[in-house]
């Protein structure tokens, strides 16, 4: 489990954390010991007794590393700069037991940027999971929809979850091919 780039971590305050691979939702104490197995997108994948947790991204502070600061974007910004702003977040998704990032692994079916009526931005999400019993499912779902609703001028994120079609290796990138040896 561990490799030459896990690094030691101490909880410094009481953390909510989520399981992995279940999705349960727990509390790691203060001055739990553990490593940090993977700091990929702003969260990070800690493994202690025999269990792997995500820390978010706004609680790094808990083992000792800087918070993620939210995105921004130019005054007077274009739908074009939104678009590119809501893929550069979901690119800092990432299922918490592969270091790749859910664009590369193909799980992104559709993404679309729209304005109603008075003129607020929504962005619509089709995704799926690399198998449809993941207990992450609801977190990733809740991540692409959090990191979305962090760009200035969106107002909502619909995010939908869909197996149809099922996800298969070949949906992924020749880079997350590469990335998990299936080049």
């Amino acid at each position: 489990m561990f490799s030459q780039t896990s690094q030691p971590c101490q909880f410094e305050r009481d953390c909510e954390v989520v399981m992995i691979p279940s999705g349960d939702e727990v509390t790691l104490p203060v001055g739990t010991v553990g490593y940090i197995t993977q700091s990929l997108g702003g969260s990070f994948t800690v493994f202690v007794d025999g269990n792997l947790f995500r820390v978010a991204g706004v609680d790094a502070d808990a083992i000792g590393k800087e918070p993620v600061m939210p995105p921004s974007l130019p005054e007077n910004a274009t739908d074009e700069d939104v678009e590119k702003l809501v893929w550069s977040q979901i690119r800092t998704c990432y299922d918490p037991e592969i270091p790749v990032n859910i664009v590369e692994l193909g799980l992104i079916y559709d993404c679309e940027l729209s304005v109603d009526e008075s003129g607020k931005r929504i962005v619509s999400v089709t995704m799926t999971l690399t198998a449809p019993g993941c207990g992450m499912g609801d977190i990733l779902v809740e991540d692409v929809r959090s990191k979305i609703m962090l760009i200035p001028t969106v107002d909502s994120v619909e995010v939908e979850l869909t197996f149809d079609p099922p996800w298969n290796h070949q949906m992924m990138s020749d880079v997350a091919r590469l990335e998990t040896g299936m080049l």
